[in-house]
């Protein structure tokens, strides 16, 4: 790659490893609803205007309803279950999991046709990662965190099929506009929701405000925007292995920054479900369709 792409890519490593750690810093004063709200809010006011300017809204009606299946799959839903989810998990448990979705992503193409066989290879590979995350729920989750382990199962079912509607339905759609919409749309959603609660804001302390503000200037709008240029720098496969790094980089903060335990099932599942995502995601010879988006933690 080049200096470019090499730069886009260390970039685009850490800021999608950092929201798990501003998640769990966030929720520890405000509710789940105003932090996904705050982060959409200010995530569609830097991209919508950009994508207005640039023309790139223009036809994008006549793709309304993959897109708002799309919007509740990749930011609707998971946002706001993952941050229910970090009000109980650490964010390196969290983080670690979220990094199963190319196990789903790789079984829901296969049930749709998208590949026609998994090979011994990648299914080696999804096992490895099953038995990374048998060892992160058996050594590391009680009983009473069942709940957030679902809601982080559920994001990882709408992480890892969002990107199939795009390759499907939306691939003549600019990324960003796809993404700044998105946001839009789940602005309006939890609007209704937010509003009444933002009182707490008034009582959050910096940290907290700030970790809303990251969230969505540097986790949301500027990464995608980065995320885009990362793709046509190196090209689709490439900038999709941030994948696994995200995971590492979310484990670091979390027992650096958080002072979040460095578990036996941390230190036994990361290597598994890692490995077993290199070796899952692994290409065939044929080209796969261009994303036009990656999960969004």
């Amino acid at each position: 790659m080049s200096r470019r792409g090499w730069a886009l890519f260390v970039t685009m490593s850490v800021v999608w490893g950092v929201p798990y750690l501003l998640i769990k810093v966030a929720v520890g004063e405000l509710d789940p609803v105003v932090v996904v709200f705050g982060r959409c809010v200010l995530g569609a006011a830097i991209l919508l205007p950009w994508v207005v300017a640039r023309g790139h809204l223009r036809g994008i009606a006549r793709h309304w309803k993959p897109l708002l299946a799309f919007t509740v799959l990749e930011m609707t839903g998971p946002w706001l279950l993952l941050s229910i989810a970090e009000q109980s998990l650490s964010s390196s448990l969290t983080g670690l999991l979220v990094a199963t979705v190319p196990f789903v992503a790789a079984l829901a193409a296969r049930l749709l046709g998208e590949e026609e066989r998994l090979s011994p290879v990648r299914i080696g590979g999804m096992v490895l990662g099953v038995l990374g995350i048998a060892a992160l729920l058996g050594l590391d989750v009680a009983g009473a965190q069942l709940l957030a382990i679902g809601a982080v199962v559920l994001t990882v079912i709408g992480y890892g099929t969002a990107p199939l509607i795009i390759s499907r339905q939306l691939s003549q759609v600019n990324g960003v506009a796809a993404s700044a919409v998105a946001l839009s749309i789940t602005t309006v959603v939890y609007a209704p929701f937010a509003l009444p609660r933002l009182d707490q804001v008034r009582d959050a302390s910096a940290d907290a405000l700030l970790a809303v503000a990251g969230l969505g200037v540097v986790c949301t709008a500027l990464a995608l925007a980065l995320f885009f240029q990362l793709i046509r720098e190196v090209g689709p496969q490439r900038a999709l292995v941030i994948t696994f790094v995200n995971p590492a980089v979310a484990v670091l903060l979390g027992v650096l920054l958080l002072g979040e335990p460095f578990t036996l099932g941390i230190a036994v599942g990361l290597p598994l479900v890692l490995v077993g995502c290199v070796l899952a995601t692994r290409r065939t010879r044929t080209a796969d369709p261009e994303p036009l988006a990656a999960p969004v933690a």
